[in-house]
């Protein structure tokens, strides 16, 4: 493949202290070409696996990451910041995915009879080879398990391009799929530089692509990829919007609210971004989440009681503090932070600014940071119309204590999920994913494992008329 090799090291930092960690040298158009040869020729044999083997396989990895979950989860917190506790938590989702699709991808991808006019018919679900994961930094382990663990028991074999920062992080994911003995090739990782990545798309080892970033990376991959006819799916930026309602427990709201706007120290595309809130209770909500917000402890992302760490880049910091000042300077009001942290690294305070209108950055972009933006409704339907003005769709909370009233709303809620009474969160059991500008496609449960396979119709003579 026709690979222009950058000359530039790929540099990693500790975003908690600014400081070098490693300097890693990009792949070389052979090495990259080496790559993709022993993965295109792992698929054959590891589709011949078959579940059962294929299960034990996926196994292995989930004992795996349970059993080093500390050492593991220390190179997130080393590379982008991720508290400690969150980052141990993070492996062990991973290791919990890696069972559920081992113990279930058998079952959901099992011929499906079809009756038709043939003696007989059935449908089949086949693996396609070579699967591309182009993956983002916020949730390192976590975004490439989700996807690897449906494509990978469907008998698919994986390549992984992550986000250069998490460097070691997408080394170590190779090293975990090796040290569990699956074959060679079955899932490697390139490093190399995202300029090489519509060369590798286009590759026609490639069979089709998974992306989650931002929605230029997603759009970009996403046209060379169609110009080349091959599956995509993207899950892309969120501005999720979080609806309190007057008759909800406003107490449950803002606790869980603290952990939906700040997790990850905000850095989550399906993190609550827009807190909208209906008149009546916009004050007390206000009071309650603030209240809440003041107990968050900022620090040393290595200290297990640290539930705020530093955003993963300095130029990630810049752009929030940009959202965050234009808005106050656009006639919002500071409720908390808004400042940086006089500390090394790339410390933002727990921000929280009420006032928020649908023409402030705060509302018409996606914030990936510990700042949240509080929008007062007029009523139920006007809460609904600010969710919805949005490019983004991917997911969506809504409080009120009428269950009913509340999926009558979640109807026409304009998003690829909705959590009532609740946190959005990504769940193995459920379908993930958005709409709009948020993406396409879906990842997780049976729906997401059936996205990388071809779905094959066997037809059986003679005909029967």
């Amino acid at each position: 493949m026709a690979v222009s090799a950058p000359s530039r090291s790929i540099v990693t930092v500790n975003p908690a202290t600014g400081d070098r960690l490693a300097s890693y040298e990009p792949y070389s158009p052979a090495r990259l070409d080496a790559v993709l040869a022993r993965a295109a020729a792992a698929f054959p044999a590891w589709r011949a696996f078959g579940f059962e083997r294929r299960r034990a396989a996926l196994e292995r990895v989930g004992a795996h990451l349970r059993r080093e979950k500390a050492a593991i989860a220390a190179i997130a917190t080393r590379e982008m910041g991720k508290p400690i506790a969150e980052a141990e938590a993070e492996v062990e989702k991973c290791a919990g995915a890696c069972d559920y699709f081992a113990a279930h991808a058998g079952s959901f991808l099992a011929d499906e009879r079809a009756d038709s006019n043939a003696a007989r018919s059935y449908v089949a679900f086949r693996p396609l080879g070579v699967i591309l994961a182009i993956m983002p930094w916020n949730f390192p382990f976590w975004q490439v398990f989700r996807f690897a663990a449906p494509a990978l028991m469907a008998g698919n074999v994986g390549v992984l391009k992550h986000a250069s920062n998490v460097t070691e992080c997408a080394l170590e994911i190779e090293r975990i799929f090796n040290a569990c003995e699956l074959p060679e090739g079955v899932f490697s990782t390139l490093v190399v530089d995202g300029s090489a990545m519509q060369d590798v798309v286009a590759d026609p080892r490639v069979a089709a692509v998974s992306l989650t970033g931002s929605e230029g990376a997603g759009s970009a991959v996403a046209a060379t990829a169609g110009k080349h006819l091959k599956k995509t799916v993207l899950e892309l930026g969120g501005s999720d919007a979080f609806i309190v309602l007057a008759d909800a427990d406003l107490e449950a709201a803002a606790k869980v609210a603290l952990r939906a706007r700040f997790q990850n120290t905000g850095q989550s595309c399906i993190a609550a971004k827009r807190f909208i809130v209906e008149r009546p209770v916009y004050r007390a909500f206000i009071d309650a989440f603030v209240a809440q917000a003041r107990s968050l402890r900022a620090g040393d992302p290595m200290d297990a009681q640290t539930q705020i760490g530093p955003l993963a880049r300095a130029d990630l910091r810049d752009a929030l503090e940009r959202q965050v000042d234009e808005s106050l300077g656009a006639g919002a009001a500071l409720e908390l932070g808004g400042r940086r942290l006089e500390r090394p690294g790339f410390f933002y305070a727990p921000t929280i600014v009420s006032g928020v209108t649908a023409a402030m950055p705060m509302f018409r972009e996606e914030t990936f940071g510990p700042a949240a933006a509080i929008v007062e409704a007029q009523d139920a339907e006007h809460a609904l119309a600010l969710a919805n003005d949005s490019t983004y769709g991917l997911g969506g909370n809504l409080w009120t204590r009428d269950v009913a009233r509340a999926e009558a709303l979640a109807v026409r809620f304009a998003s690829g999920g909705v959590f009532i009474n609740g946190m959005t969160a990504s769940d193995p059991r459920l379908p993930f994913g958005g709409i709009k500008r948020s993406g396409h496609g879906r990842e997780l449960s049976h729906y997401g494992i059936k996205e990388f396979v071809n779905i094959q119709t066997v037809w059986i003579g003679p005909a029967q008329g």
